[in-house]
């Protein structure tokens, strides 16, 4: 079965940092994308950050450009997202879904295959 596992959510003070991360399982780690989504408290899904992990290739959304950094382990199947200077808007609980590198559109919620449970992050103010 594919499972992902996200971690490291949890609380903040503004400006500060978190690493999140998203162990995969079940499938060729080499041959997907993983991306994380976000839901805001009364606000839609929205798409956060993406890496290929067949190539490399890393996205971001604007708000979180330059401030946060997608990275894969391919040795321990996990991809992290460090995020800094936080802010309240950053508050929402973090989702990672994959989907084979060959159907990967960054930041499509339709086209995502596989989703883990969420981890939950609160930035204070």
């Amino acid at each position: 079965d594919v499972q992902l596992q996200a971690s490291g959510g949890g609380l903040v003070q503004a400006g500060g940092s978190l690493k999140l991360s998203c162990a995969a399982s079940g499938y060729i780690f080499e041959d997907h994308a993983i991306c994380w989504f976000r839901r805001a408290p009364g606000k839609e899904l929205e798409g956060v950050s993406c890496i290929n992990t067949n190539d490399g290739d890393a996205y971001y959304v604007d708000a979180v450009k330059g401030r946060s950094t997608i990275s894969s382990d391919i040795a321990r199947n996990t991809v992290h997202l460090l995020m800094s200077r936080l802010t309240p808007e950053d508050t929402a609980l973090y989702y990672c879904a994959s989907v084979r590198a060959y159907d990967f559109i960054p930041f499509d919620v339709s086209n995502m295959e596989y989703w883990g449970r969420g981890t939950l992050v609160t930035v204070s103010s």
